[in-house]
C-alpha cells in the first residue's frame, strides 16, 4: 500500500501506519486482496449485492465474537442476561465498524440517525436474545450446569435468534440507518402527503 505513494511521503506515513493497531494494519491488505479475487468481483458486481455480501461477512465476524463471549460468560456461571449483554457488546462493536465503514461505505462523524438507529436495533436484538436464552435456560434446569449439553442448548437459542434477525437487521440498515436519505422517513412523508390530498379532495 505504501509503495503506491510518492517517496517523500513514505517515511511519515510509514511511521503513522506502524502506530496503528495490528488489525488496522492487516485489514487494508486483506481487503485489497479480497477485492481482486474473481469470485469477489462476480458476487459484488452490483452495489446492493456488495452490501449484502459485506454485511453477511461482518455478521459472521460479529457472530463469532458474540458467541465466544456468550459461552465464556455462561461457563463462568453468570446469568443468561449477563451472557447476552456480554455477547451483544462483543458482537456490536465489530459489527458497527464493518457495517458502517465497509458494507455501506460511510465515513466521517456518524449522524444522529445512524447512532440512534443502530442502538435501537441492537437493543431489540439484546432483548430478544436475553428473553430466548432465559426461557431456554429455565427449560434445561434438570441438566447439570457443568454438562456440555446444557451449554450447547442455551447457546443454540442465542444463535437461533441471531440468525432469525439477520434479514430484518439488513433491511433496517439499508432503508434507514445507513441510507444516504432515510427511505422510511420519505415513505412516511409521502403517506402523509397522500392523506392530506385525499382529505382536501373530500372537502366541499
Amino acid at each position: 500500500m505504501l509503495d503506491d505513494l510518492p517517496r517523500g511521503r513514505r517515511p511519515a506515513l510509514a511511521e503513522k501506519y506502524a502506530q496503528r493497531p495490528l488489525w488496522a494494519r492487516l485489514w487494508p491488505a486483506v481487503s485489497t486482496r479480497m477485492s481482486r479475487h474473481p469470485l469477489w468481483i462476480k458476487v459484488t458486481r452490483k452495489p446492493l449485492h456488495a452490501r449484502v455480501v459485506k454485511y453477511a461477512l461482518g455478521s459472521v465476524v460479529a457472530f463469532i465474537t458474540g458467541n465466544i463471549a456468550f459461552m465464556l460468560l455462561y461457563v463462568a456461571g453468570t446469568s443468561t442476561t449477563v451472557c447476552s449483554v456480554g455477547g451483544f457488546i462483543a458482537a456490536a462493536i465489530p459489527n458497527w465498524i464493518l457495517n458502517r465503514r465497509w458494507a455501506w461505505q460511510r465515513q466521517g462523524r456518524p449522524p444522529a440517525r445512524q447512532i440512534v438507529g443502530y442502538i435501537a436495533v441492537s437493543i431489540g436484538v439484546l432483548v430478544a436474545t436475553s428473553a430466548a436464552t432465559g426461557w431456554t435456560n429455565a427449560q434445561v434446569q434438570s441438566i447439570p450446569n457443568h454438562h456440555g449439553l446444557r451449554l450447547l442448548i442455551v447457546t443454540a437459542s442465542y444463535v437461533a435468534v441471531t440468525i432469525a434477525l439477520f434479514v430484518v437487521k439488513f433491511a433496517i440498515y439499508e432503508y434507514w440507518v445507513f441510507s444516504e436519505r432515510s427511505r422510511v422517513r420519505a415513505a412516511l412523508r409521502s403517506l402523509l402527503q397522500v392523506r392530506r390530498i385525499a382529505r382536501a379532495n373530500r372537502s366541499p
